[in-house]
């Protein structure tokens, strides 16, 4: 059972409380020999596997993410190289669909448009690290997916409205015959480089108050 703590120095309560789990012993050696991979303590492993509470729901017999629907968990390599066996505009469908899929959990939680907010979530997802540069320009790690799929998947997480769609027609072939398309994309995209081996975009980028 957990209790609120009390900070007694100030007399005012604490947020956070205490949790008593008992666990066999198995589990328990397990936990030690992950938290001394990774140099942590076990405690904050723990609070670590308890937060991922706010993204999915591990069931008896399945994970399930907060919206009740199915979910499994693959290598990044086997995801990788299982988009670039598809043609590039279905490489951009599958972008736009995985962001919908994380506007969606963001939506059951009222923050659709907090874009910090659909980061962690694709953090804790696995997706890719959370990681702003010094202008707060968002850097997508090029190990999440092809640059197409990243593409349509940054272009709707951040353009979350149903009636705003990614151009499908933003293949490379068109943006270099075209001078107008090069334009278009220019402008509704914005591909620039901040970083080897990320992906950034002008319009990915976060404005922190001042």
């Amino acid at each position: 059972m957990s209790k609120p703590e009390v900070d007694k120095r100030g007399g005012s309560k604490d947020t956070s409380s205490v949790l008593t789990v008992r666990i066999d012993k198995d589990l328990d050696n397990i936990l030690e020999k992950v938290r001394r991979k990774r140099g942590i303590s076990k405690a904050t492993l723990i609070r670590n596997y308890l937060d991922m509470a706010k993204y999915m729901i591990i069931d008896q017999n399945s994970i399930r993410t907060i919206d009740d629907r199915d979910f499994i968990m693959i290598k990044r390599k086997i995801f990788k190289k299982f988009l670039k066996s598809y043609e590039i505009e279905e490489q951009m469908d599958y972008g736009i669909k995985f962001a919908q899929f994380i506007n969606d959990l963001a939506r059951l939680q009222g923050k659709i448009d907090d874009i910090e907010y659909k980061l962690e979530i694709c953090q804790h997802l696995g997706f890719f690290p959370k990681f702003l540069d010094d202008e707060n320009y968002i850097l997508f790690s090029n190990k999440f997916g092809p640059k197409k799929f990243v593409e349509a998947f940054v272009y709707k997480l951040i353009n979350f409205e149903p009636d705003t769609e990614y151009d499908i027609t933003f293949t490379d072939e068109n943006i270099e015959s075209s001078k107008k398309k090069e334009q278009d994309y220019t402008k509704k995209i914005g591909l620039t480089y901040r970083a080897e081996s990320y992906y950034a975009f002008e319009i990915a980028k976060i404005e922190k108050e001042e």
